[in-house]
């Protein structure tokens, strides 16, 4: 198997929970499921999530509202369309992985699957939490693979860590009842003050833990921002019985 990560970036990956590789995947390949992406938000095909059913703050109060038809995200990528089915299992993004697993790897489609949403006016932002408050394996060690199809930055709604936080143990009354960070908790003030924003541009990837604290702000630019995110979990690491995560079809990518 291709060991694609230096010793560094493994290092940086276990150490700060995420690991940014640049230009990872060539313009034309992004502008194809761009282009995917723009025409089925242009005809809404399902399955989408608005942003009046997340209610986040902000958000439309229904989907009668004004923008309450705000598209948050397409779900379901990899059914959608072979671009991103080929993005998803493409030989070096699997090599990645396996490196960072350290054993084979399987994509779940139960949880993200989806190409990622941020309009103008309407696109809200999300608070910090982790991937893992609604995953269940049997252990917290699954990591998400973030690509940008376009330009992404604290004004149009970019992603932000909290590096390291995927060691934190959290204490009771740090987390509200959907497992965001409480931000009046001093504790979690402190937290907020060593966030750090990432600036991408289209090909770049991230990877980062399921149990990383991150946030993204509103889109405050005047275009869509898109950007396909799929969630990966070693062979070992299983989804528990009965729950969310074993309901959706798990894929063996070697």
């Amino acid at each position: 198997m291709e060991t694609p990560l230096s010793k560094a970036q493994l290092d940086a990956f276990r150490n700060d929970g995420y690991l940014l590789l640049k230009g990872m995947l060539p313009a034309a390949a992004c502008q194809q499921m761009l282009a995917v992406t723009q025409d089925h938000l242009q005809r809404a095909v399902a399955p989408l999530e608005y942003e009046a059913e997340v209610g986040y703050a902000g958000a439309p109060a229904s989907l009668d509202s004004t923008g309450g038809r705000t598209a948050r995200r397409l779900r379901a990528a990899w059914q959608r369309d072979d671009s991103f089915r080929q993005w998803a299992s493409s030989p070096q993004l699997v090599a990645v992985l396996h490196q960072l697993f350290g054993e084979a790897v399987h994509a779940t489609l139960a949880h993200h699957n989806c190409v990622m949403t941020k309009h103008p006016d309407f696109g809200t932002a999300t608070g910090w939490h982790r991937d893992i408050r609604y995953w269940s394996f049997e252990r917290n060690d699954l990591i998400s693979v973030w690509l940008a199809l376009g330009p992404e930055h604290a004004g149009n709604g970019g992603l932000k860590f909290i590096p390291g936080s995927h060691k934190l143990h959290m204490q009771p009354g740090q987390m509200d009842e959907l497992d965001f960070l409480r931000p009046e908790v001093p504790a979690n003030q402190a937290l907020f003050a060593q966030g750090i924003s990432l600036q991408l541009e289209q090909g770049d990837v991230v990877l980062f833990h399921s149990g990383l604290f991150h946030a993204a702000g509103r889109n405050d630019s005047d275009t869509v921002k898109a950007s396909v995110v799929f969630a990966y979990h070693g062979a070992s690491n299983h989804a528990l019985p009965g729950t969310r995560s074993a309901a959706s079809e798990d894929i063996a990518l070697g």
